[in-house]
C-alpha cells in the first residue's frame, strides 16, 4: 500500500493499463499538458502513436472513440470537463450507447471516457455540472463515480478492461485528496457499493464527490448521539441496489446526498428504488440533499450557498431521527 492523491491514483491506473495492452490508446483535450495531472507522463512514455492531443472538438473525440473501438482498439478518451459531454452528445447517445444493441452484439465498444465533474472550485456554470443523471438515462453505458484514491485506481482499471463503454467521472473536489492505494494489480468490481461507515440509526447514501461532506456529517451526528451508516455508491450504472436496500432495512431512515440538480438526479432515482424495494423497512420519509434546480454560480459565496455541505446533511438526517412518539 502507498499513500497517493486521487489524481495520482488515476494516473497510475492509466500507466499500468497502457503498459498491459499495446492496443490501448488515449486521446483528448490537453492530455499532453495534463491540466489535472491525471494523464501526466503518458505522452513521453508511450509516444504520439498511442497518446494524442486533440483540439477542442468533443463531437470528433466521441466519434473517434466509437470508430477506433469498433476497429479493435481499447480507447481512453478525455473530454476534460463533463460539461463538454453536451457538445459530443450525438456520438455518445446515438452510437456509443446503442451500437452493440443495433449490431446484435457483433461489435464491442471498449471505451472509457474521462471527464472532471462538479462544483466547489469556482469554475463557473459551464464547467461545474454534475451531469451523471444524463448519462444514467442513456442505457448501454456504465457510469462510475469513485470517491477514494483506491477506488479511482481499481475502478478505472476495471473499466478500461471492460468491453462496455463507460464514463469515468473524476470529482472536481477530490483531486488532491489522499488515501491508501494498493500497489500493482488492483481491480474494483463495478456495481458494488462500499459500506464506508457502519451505523444503526440512519443511512447516508453518498454519490461520488459528496463523500467528504457525508463523512463530516456523520461525525457531527455521532456527537449528537445519532449513529449514521455511510454507503458510497461508487458506480451509478450498474447500481448496487442490494447493498442500499440492506442498509435502509437496517436503519429505517435514509438521506441521499448528490451534487446533481435535484430534478431527475441520481438521488431521485435511488429514492425511487428505495420506495419500490425498501418501503416496508422505512420508518421516516426519504430525504435528498442536492443542488437546487439552477446553474452553478461562479462567485465562491454564491456557489457555497447552493452546494451540499455537512450541515445540510445533518439537518436532513436530524429531521427524520427525532425520537418516535407513542401512538
Amino acid at each position: 500500500m502507498s499513500r497517493k492523491r486521487y489524481t495520482q491514483a488515476i494516473n497510475e491506473a492509466l500507466h499500468e493499463e497502457m503498459e498491459r495492452d499495446p492496443k490501448t490508446i488515449l486521446f483528448g483535450e490537453d492530455v499532453a499538458l495534463a491540466v489535472f495531472g491525471d494523464t501526466r507522463g503518458l505522452l513521453d512514455k508511450f509516444g504520439p502513436k498511442r497518446v494524442r492531443n486533440t483540439p477542442i472538438c468533443e463531437a470528433t473525440i466521441a466519434g473517434m472513440a466509437v470508430g477506433a473501438a469498433a476497429a479493435g482498439y481499447r480507447v481512453i478518451a478525455h473530454l476534460l470537463f463533463s460539461n463538454f459531454i453536451y457538445t459530443g452528445f450525438d456520438a455518445i447517445a446515438n452510437q456509443m450507447a446503442k451500437l452493440r444493441l443495433m449490431t446484435g452484439g457483433q461489435i464491442d465498444l471498449p471505451i472509457t471516457v474521462l471527464a472532471v465533474y462538479g462544483g466547489g472550485a469556482s469554475q463557473a456554470a459551464q464547467h461545474s455540472d454534475a451531469n451523471h443523471p444524463v448519462l444514467m438515462n442513456l442505457g448501454g453505458i456504465d457510469v462510475l463515480v469513485p470517491a477514494t484514491p483506491a477506488d479511482a485506481k481499481g475502478m478505472l482499471k476495471t473499466a478500461i478492461r471492460s468491453n462496455r463503454p463507460s464514463f469515468f467521472l473524476e470529482a472536481s473536489g477530490l483531486g488532491a485528496v489522499g488515501g491508501e492505494v494498493p500497489d500493482g494489480e488492483h481491480l474494483v468490481p463495478l456495481g458494488k457499493a462500499s459500506v464506508a461507515r457502519d451505523g444503526m440509526d440512519v443511512t447516508l447514501i453518498s454519490v461520488g464527490s459528496m463523500i467528504r461532506a457525508t463523512q463530516n456529517a456523520a461525525k457531527k451526528l455521532a456527537e449528537a448521539g445519532v449513529d449514521a451508516e455511510i454507503i458510497d455508491v461508487r458506480s451509478l450504472v450498474p447500481l448496487d441496489e442490494r447493498t442500499i436496500i440492506k442498509s435502509v432495512m437496517k436503519t429505517g431512515r435514509t438521506v441521499i446526498i448528490d451534487e446533481a440538480r435535484d430534478m431527475c438526479s441520481a438521488a431521485s432515482h435511488i429514492a425511487a428504488v428505495i420506495a419500490d424495494k425498501g418501503f416496508a423497512g422505512l420508518r421516516a420519509p426519504v430525504r435528498r440533499v442536492t443542488v437546487n434546480n439552477s446553474s452553478m454560480p461562479y462567485a465562491p459565496n454564491a456557489e457555497a450557498a447552493i452546494f451540499p455541505n455537512a450541515d445540510d446533511i445533518v439537518r436532513a438526517a436530524t429531521s427524520i431521527c427525532q425520537p418516535e412518539t407513542a401512538a
